[in-house]
């Protein structure tokens, strides 16, 4: 029996690995799928498990590079026009824009991008406009917007990016939602982790998780935490993910009693590390979403996060998480204070925001909301 075909474009194989695993294997039980991206040095056993039909390297790089850009611009139009797919979908702003417009030459008539974040958000003048404008160059070649939380598509209506009638967000947001199975509170799981990070059980340990750059508010985080520990409270500060701007030496300036700082490093097992944990921050310039929250949230974690757009849908004020201004150490501070000596709110926050994220956020939810899209697109 015919299948209609969708190929999914991604600059880098780990977005499928993170966001869309779930999703394949759901839409893979209806269509065929296939997957482009720079699988230069990737092993594709990787992905094994998922219904994919063909693994088509393309070298989309993150970087504007024109001649590779171009390069990988027409590649795709190539293999659009030979696979004669139903529909693209494209993730991440370079992967979009090259897969749209190759899209358009192909004269592919179902063109889906989604929004996750904006690289631009942070950015200042002539850099800022020139990625404003490729972004606008996404929504005018894509037929389809899709954009990860409500407080995202807002914030990009009004920078006149997208529009309120070409645009959509399915179900509640979040890009994959989260593996309810795979995130359980348990005890145990956190005193072997505390034993093994060599952390006392009389500590409270706030934890970042993710990418640690200044855009993450890892600056502000050490600087709040910092003061922290001159009122002497008994705290621990836990930092996992990989350090792209050398984060641990200016950590390392800012925190005087660094024995108190764990720099773990990068873990495949999230679901693990963040049982470690009594508060859990994120304090970020820009964020599309954040999973890692729902992760947290899950766990029975109290959140700290930044009152940037795009966490607005991630936690309910005072009911799981608590918000602090962004790029603001003093406000982080007073909320990090503020969990450090109420034990009974920290476990309060947890426990509603586990059934916040069971309620709107499972996996299960999301890609049958994906699903439910892909329906309505070719099933007509």
């Amino acid at each position: 029996m015919y299948k209609k075909k969708i190929c999914f474009v991604v600059a880098a194989p780990f977005t499928v690995q993170v966001f869309l695993k779930n999703h394949i294997r759901e839409l893979g039980k209806l269509y065929d799928i296939y997957l482009v991206a720079n699988f230069d040095g990737f092993d594709n056993s990787n992905f094994s498990e998922l219904p994919i039909k063909e693994f088509k390297h393309i070298p989309i790089v993150r970087d504007i590079k024109l001649n590779r850009d171009i390069k990988a611009l027409f590649l795709l139009k190539k293999y659009f026009k030979q696979m004669k797919f139903d529909v693209v979908h494209s993730v991440t702003p370079k992967a979009g824009l090259l897969s749209v417009f190759a899209g358009q030459l192909a004269k592919k008539n179902i063109r889906i991008h989604i929004f996750t974040g904006q690289v631009w958000y942070t950015k200042k003048g002539l850099f800022k406009k020139m990625l404003m404008m490729l972004d606008c160059f996404i929504v005018w070649y894509a037929t389809d917007i899709l954009v990860d939380g409500e407080a995202q598509r807002q914030f990009l209506i009004k920078n006149k990016i997208i529009k309120e009638d070409n645009s959509f967000v399915l179900g509640k947001g979040s890009i994959s939602g989260v593996d309810t199975k795979r995130f359980l509170p348990s005890e145990i799981v956190k005193n072997e982790v505390r034993l093994e990070l060599g952390i006392k059980e009389s500590e409270v340990v706030f934890m970042f998780l993710g990418r640690m750059n200044r855009d993450k508010g890892i600056v502000e985080l050490a600087e709040a935490f910092n003061r922290l520990q001159l009122e002497n409270l008994n705290i621990c500060l836990l930092l996992v993910g990989g350090d792209e701007e050398n984060m641990n030496a200016i950590v390392k300036k800012r925190v005087k009693n660094i024995e108190s700082v764990i720099f773990y490093g990068v873990t495949k097992e999230p679901e693990k590390m963040l049982q470690a944990c009594d508060v859990f921050c994120l304090p970020s310039y820009r964020e599309g979403f954040g999973t890692s929250i729902l992760e947290a949230s899950l766990l029975e974690k109290p959140v700290i996060c930044s009152d940037t757009y795009g966490l607005m849908e991630t936690i309910i004020e005072n009911k799981t998480g608590l918000r602090h201004k962004v790029a603001d150490a003093d406000s982080l501070f007073f909320q990090m204070e503020k969990l450090v000596k109420n034990k009974e709110l920290r476990k309060e926050l947890g426990k509603g925001g586990r059934d916040y994220v069971l309620l709107n956020f499972s996996a299960e939810t999301i890609s049958e909301k994906w699903l439910e899209f892909y329906k309505t697109k070719l099933d007509v």
